[in-house]
């Protein structure tokens, strides 16, 4: 049975995949960093997290929580202090790695400023953070110093009697990573956070995080995601929200277009990213076939919600494998927006 671990609104191990990102603006630009939390949540990011590197940055916590609705976490690292402000201001999570707070009597007040107030922690356990005597131990940071690095952090905080905790063990390597939280997943019941660290820029990045974070979402592990980019916040929501959909978890519109092929006689190109814009904002969780001749067009569109294909200047909509609508091929988005319309 999932532990179940409640962080403002959300609870996590519920069954549902929630979305995270973490903003990047400096902590002490409140202002900015206000304006990019709210357009993450306007995004569909359902928990936002922000670096709190000083005592006197805590502040921004209040900002953001007056700002936005859903859950903030506060990114703590080396100084518990800023830890013990942050549950003072009423943060809904936050994130630390217990092994570079300090003394374990810092660990210990951390958790019982969190458990006073209802608050969890995240251990956050990656590639440069790992303990040198595992290093030592294992000789390079593979999966079984990850877990076991993570379980010594879980042991710690139960020794002051915390337990709302949620875990990530992220590495670079994208099959470490995979490896690790399979392992982890069988010796702990805790919600796991999944990512890949430093991913590198979009492109490589969402690659990166689709095979990572895709392949342990197929083996049903993992209970939020973060895509970890060199980019905008925003992207890594996007490509969170594609992660989800091509593992068949969570809703929203699903296009299939083909590859095109010798055969292709219609703009297949331009009328798949011109379908892909227009259908962005639609919230139906419908699936939209784009084909570009007769030889897969019907079949796929059997397949989705409709479809579109064509050639010779002509598009035809179908539906259920059924001809809806032959039009002029510069009107097949038109003519497709609007049968989508219906559904």
């Amino acid at each position: 049975m999932k532990k179940q671990v409640k962080a403002g609104n959300i609870t996590f191990g519920d069954g549902h995949i929630y979305i995270q990102s973490m903003l990047n603006v400096r902590a002490d630009d409140i202002e900015n960093s206000v304006k990019q939390a709210i357009a993450l949540e306007k995004a569909g990011c359902d928990v936002i997290r922000a670096a709190v590197p000083h005592v006197e940055n805590a502040g921004l916590i209040t900002a953001l929580k007056e700002a936005v609705s859903v859950p903030i976490v506060a990114d703590i690292h080396f100084d518990y202090r800023i830890a013990l402000k942050c549950a003072e201001l009423g943060v809904d999570k936050i994130r630390i790695n217990p092994g570079n707070i300090g003394a374990e009597e810092n660990v210990r007040a951390v958790a019982e400023a969190c458990k006073k107030r209802d608050i969890p922690i995240r251990i956050g356990v990656n590639s440069g953070s790992l303990d040198r005597k595992l290093l030592e131990k294992y000789g390079s940071p593979v999966p079984e110093a990850f877990v076991e690095s993570a379980l010594e952090h879980v042991r710690l905080l139960n020794r002051y009697d915390f337990d709302d905790i949620v875990i990530s063990i992220k590495s670079s390597d994208v099959k470490t990573t995979i490896a690790a939280y399979r392992l982890l997943s069988e010796q702990t019941d805790y919600p796991l956070h999944l990512g890949v660290t430093e991913t590198g820029t979009a492109h490589m990045g969402v690659i990166k995080s689709a095979v990572g974070i895709g392949s342990l979402l197929c083996d049903g592990i993992g209970d939020t995601i973060r895509v970890s980019l060199t980019a905008d916040p925003l992207e890594e929501v996007y490509a969170a929200k594609d992660i989800l959909k091509a593992c068949g978890i969570g809703g929203g519109v699903d296009i299939v277009s083909c590859p095109t092929c010798g055969r292709t006689q219609i703009d297949l190109i331009s009328l798949a990213n011109k379908v892909e814009r227009a259908v962005s904002g639609i919230g139906k969780d419908i699936k939209i076939a784009v084909m570009g001749c007769v030889v897969n067009g019907p079949g796929e569109a059997r397949e989705a919600d409709i479809g579109i294909t064509g050639g010779n200047g002509k598009a035809v909509i179908f539906r259920g494998g059924e001809v809806l609508r032959t039009v002029a091929e510069e009107d097949a988005l038109e003519a497709l927006l609007a049968e989508i319309e219906k559904l």
